[in-house]
């Protein structure tokens, strides 16, 4: 199935998102899909799945109009989008939300267990995917949601999967084997993949075809092969891009431990965890999906009431009361999953941007718009966001400009610990440089900063030490300078 985009704009209060862009979607082919933040990537895909609708323009499948007005719509005509965040039904199982919606594998109107149990089988055999078909769904790490996506868009027997930034999550080893599932999808059952992704070299490596993007208008489409990642970067952003992580500023001798964790635990995702962090210090925390990363930082944040250990922030002790206890002494967090746990996608950015600090602006119920004014003015202006986009909502925002976006609520109220987790996943190029070298300045005026990522050159580039978690617990500990061999040995990769 050849899928064209013929002419598509779009626009959200009058700033143009996609500007007249066209492109061919060929089956058996996966065609990257490259840009920066905001240059339209994901709406076009939206676009051509049905979940948003152009102003102008047309989708046509093997050369006929195909009225795509919802995803449903596109279903029916063989189109599915795989989100970055996931979009599952959180309280149904992993069947039910593979199979929700679809007619086959009913008797007389009703379910038939037996027989999801076996096509299931069948999708996770053809994926590869170690998934319990009974689990419930909202349990899952976002790694697994994304994979109960796929299963669902191959249950409707998908011709063309557009995958929405598939492994920003992912490390290594599983990132290889979602990118041979990929072209497997493509040159064994003949579907068209289109990959958008920030991760040049897997584009280039996985990809037949390359469209670049920039400022929601279409650069150029060309053979991958003939293609390097400098090529690239000079088409998505018209100028040179230094790729290096920012050198942190040295810890000051003697600098006071601002974030102290002993023998912190829960169950087991995490056990026994123990670490200190200084004022000015950038410690890492690396590990594989699953190793407890993200559980340690919501329970010192408070997300997640422990059962055992100790969390002290400036010398005081957080008694488990919930984030705001945190938040007053001083911490904040930037979640693994903006969407669900960082934005509120509705309101604006500005909005957004005030309201960790909402409690200090506000008297007798009333909020002083005056000092929000100049906060969030500040806090944009330290980011990069432009004016016009902190009007919008959030949820129309490009997913580096989200992620600024809730960075930007903790510079508002002026943090002594950030946690951050995942602080570039999903996100291009230039705004990952911004976002690497706005928790170097952060560190540099004396913020302790704890932070979680599953990408190795991530950690050894930014952290002064690495934390490597495993099944829990903290499995070793790395100076600056370190390997990522010995780090993913740590980790128990390799």
């Amino acid at each position: 199935m050849d899928v064209a985009l013929e002419g598509i704009r779009k626009s959200y209060g009058g700033i143009t998102v996609l500007h007249d862009v066209s492109l061919t979607l060929r089956g058996g082919r996966v065609h990257g899909l490259v840009g920066e933040n905001g240059a339209g990537k994901s709406t076009l895909a939206r676009v051509l799945c049905g979940a948003v609708r152009a102003d102008s323009g047309r989708v046509a499948v093997d050369g006929a109009p195909a009225a795509v007005r919802s995803p449903r719509d596109a279903l029916r005509r063989g189109l599915a989008l795989v989100t970055q965040e996931g979009a599952i039904v959180p309280g149904l199982s992993v069947a039910d939300n593979v199979f929700l919606g679809l007619g086959p594998g009913r008797r007389r109107g009703l379910r038939d267990p037996a027989g999801d149990r076996r096509r299931l089988a069948a999708l996770l055999d053809r994926t590869g995917f170690a998934l319990d078909p009974s689990a419930r769904a909202g349990d899952l790490p976002l790694v697994h949601r994304q994979q109960i996506e796929i299963l669902r868009a191959l249950a409707r027997g998908a011709r063309l999967i557009a995958l929405d930034e598939p492994t920003a999550l992912l490390p290594g080893p599983a990132a290889e084997r979602l990118l041979r599932l990929a072209r497997d999808l493509a040159e064994r059952d003949g579907i068209a993949v289109v990959l958008i992704s920030h991760r040049l070299g897997e584009v280039l490596g996985s990809c037949d075809t390359v469209t670049v993007l920039r400022d929601g208008r279409h650069v150029t489409t060309a053979p991958a092969a003939g293609l390097t990642a400098p090529d690239l970067l000079r088409a998505m952003v018209g100028r040179p891009v230094e790729m290096l992580y920012p050198e942190p500023a040295p810890v000051p001798d003697g600098a006071p431990v601002v974030l102290a964790v002993r023998g912190l635990s829960r169950g087991n995702a995490v056990r026994g965890v123990s670490l200190d962090v200084r004022a000015g210090e950038i410690v890492g925390l690396a590990g594989l999906v699953g190793s407890g990363r993200t559980e340690t930082l919501r329970l010192v944040f408070g997300a997640d009431r422990p059962d055992g250990g100790e969390v002290t922030i400036t010398g005081r002790r957080v008694t488990g009361r919930g984030p705001s206890q945190a938040m007053a002494l001083g911490a904040g967090l930037v979640p693994e999953s903006r969407a669900d746990q960082g934005l509120v996608l509705v309101r604006s950015a500005a909005e957004n941007l005030a309201l960790a600090s909402l409690p200090e602006r506000r008297r007798l119920g009333f909020v002083r718009r005056r000092p929000e004014g100049r906060a969030v003015g500040d806090a944009a202006e330290t980011l990069g966001i432009r004016g016009a986009g902190l009007g919008r909502p959030a949820w129309t925002l490009s997913g580096g400009n989200q992620q600024k976006s809730v960075f930007g609520k903790w510079l508002v109220r002026s943090p002594r610990v950030l946690l951050v987790d995942e602080p570039t996943r999903g996100v291009d190029v230039a705004a990952k440089v911004q976002i690497h070298r706005l928790i170097a300045g952060l560190a540099a005026r004396g913020v302790a900063v704890l932070m979680a990522s599953s990408e190795v050159e991530e950690v050894l580039g930014l952290a002064h030490r690495v934390l490597v978690m495993r099944d829990g617990g903290v499995a070793g500990e790395f100076p600056r300078g370190a390997s990522a061999e010995d780090v993913l040995a740590a980790a128990g990769l390799r």
